[in-house]
């Protein structure tokens, strides 16, 4: 992050984060239940005057504008005009229980903030890096704080870092704090240099990301012929506990035992029901946190995911036990080091140099995009939320009832996602997974268990 010495000015790229590729908004719903019956439950003057000094005084670049010349983006902001997260509000006459099932099902439309294209140009480089739309109810029974960011300005941990600062504002606000000075995590700003972390010697495939033609690669968006359906699973914590000990048994943490049986069991479903696809590739993608691999402080706001992938044939996965495909996984996921990384930025960077080379000289050529995007026969896409501390978010009201992560019906898309709190035992872990409506995930005798109802 640099700073003018003759303005105001000062400027934070984000083209040097790892996953600047990540052009769009993300949004979460988040729903509080107002159980004290508080006459003023989560007051809108105390989130708008919370998050305006979250982005003025400590989040400058989300109060600022997007700037583009050739390969590089920045940020760039002022301390004396600002470009404010829109923030809106409405009151519905709908009972606490018809909001809770409308979050539940996605109703984005409904408390969700529409957010403009997330496509970061010369033609729409004023977007706002973040939106909020607050959503009170005529019973008073509860409300739904409904959030779109920027991907590219930050991920998940830094997103839910935002989230938890601005939660403390507030709750000091409510109090009557008026002088705060510092926050529980400050954030800093400034992709560190990755470039000290380059092995010559070592020659990286980058799998994770495919080219293809500007005119075609929107197609590769749509599910085709095959309309997808999210279907929502739940792992209760003593069948955690259960796959906690075969993870042991096979050298693997829970998380790479988790992806291995849906990977398996995603290929084996499919397989059933389209023979034909058996030589076809399946590819199984995973969105990595590198921080730690890095050095990166937890409180940097950035967006610093990566994604790794493998491929194999359906019939391969299918018929491969789990502790070979478990293995699989966790070989790709070793990939992530510092060396590769370095990498995979130079070669995106590299890609995207040939993209702006072509359309200065009115050349026909390709575009890079992550390889879940890949007309793939089987693709099981993961990324995961489990670790944030979603439920500790407290604006003054108490936590959460229930968080929505945003409703991505892409094929093959996985989220392993926090359940609630329980007071009984340990938290759920959701899986939301998009397949075509035709495969009934049922059919696993290893995915059964974990069939839940919306």
């Amino acid at each position: 992050m640099s700073q003018s010495n003759e303005s105001s000015e000062a400027r934070y790229s984000a083209t040097d984060n790892l996953s600047f590729m990540y052009q769009l908004y993300c949004s979460y719903m988040i729903l509080f239940k107002n159980d004290g019956g508080i006459d003023d439950f989560m007051p809108l003057p105390v989130l708008k005057r919370g998050l305006e000094l979250l982005v003025r005084k400590h989040y400058p670049p989300v109060a600022g504008w997007f700037d583009v010349q050739g390969l590089e983006i920045d940020v760039v902001y002022y301390s004396d005009k600002f470009n404010d997260p829109p923030f809106t509000s409405q009151t519905l006459d709908i009972s606490y229980d018809e909001a809770a099932r409308h979050v539940s099902e996605s109703n984005e439309e409904m408390f969700v903030p529409k957010a403009p294209s997330g496509v970061i140009s010369s033609e729409n480089k004023n977007i706002p890096m973040f939106l909020a739309k607050a959503t009170y109810l005529t019973s008073n029974q509860g409300m739904v704080l409904g959030v779109n960011y920027h991907h590219s300005l930050m991920d998940g941990a830094s997103f839910w870092n935002f989230m938890h600062n601005w939660a403390y504002l507030c709750n000091r606000l409510s109090r009557g704090d008026s002088e705060i000075e510092e926050l529980p995590s400050q954030p800093t700003f400034g992709f560190p240099d990755i470039s000290r972390f380059e092995d010559t010697s070592k020659v990286f495939d980058h799998t994770e990301y495919i080219t293809t033609d500007p005119d075609s690669h929107t197609l590769e968006l749509l599910p085709g012929e095959d309309k997808i359906k999210e279907n929502r699973l739940v792992v209760s914590f003593s069948q955690q506990q259960e796959l906690r000990k075969l993870a042991k048994q096979h050298g693997v943490s829970f998380h790479v035992i988790l992806c291995a049986i849906l990977w398996k069991e995603l290929n084996t479903l499919r397989l059933q029901a389209k023979p034909a696809i058996a030589d076809d590739v399946s590819q199984y993608t995973c969105a990595v946190n590198p921080r730690q691999a890095l050095g990166m402080p937890s409180a940097l706001c950035a967006s610093a995911v990566i994604n790794v992938a493998e491929r194999c044939t359906v019939s391969q996965v299918a018929e491969m036990d789990l502790g070979q495909i478990a293995a699989r996984i966790q070989q790709t996921l070793a990939r992530v080091t510092p060396a590769y990384m370095c990498s995979s930025h130079k070669y995106l960077r590299a890609l995207k140099e040939q993209e702006l080379d072509n359309a200065r000289h009115g050349r026909a050529g390709k575009r890079t995009m992550f390889s879940y995007i890949h007309p793939a026969a089987v693709k099981c896409t993961v990324s995961s939320s489990r670790t944030f501390p979603i439920y500790k978010l407290d604006f003054g009201s108490g936590s959460p009832e229930y968080v929505r992560p945003p409703y991505l019906p892409f094929d093959g898309c996985v989220r392993f996602w926090p359940g609630p709190p329980s007071s009984d035992s340990g938290a759920d872990l959701e899986l939301y997974i998009s397949q075509p409506e035709n495969i009934d995930l049922g059919r696993s005798d290893m995915l059964r268990p974990f069939i839940g109802e919306y």
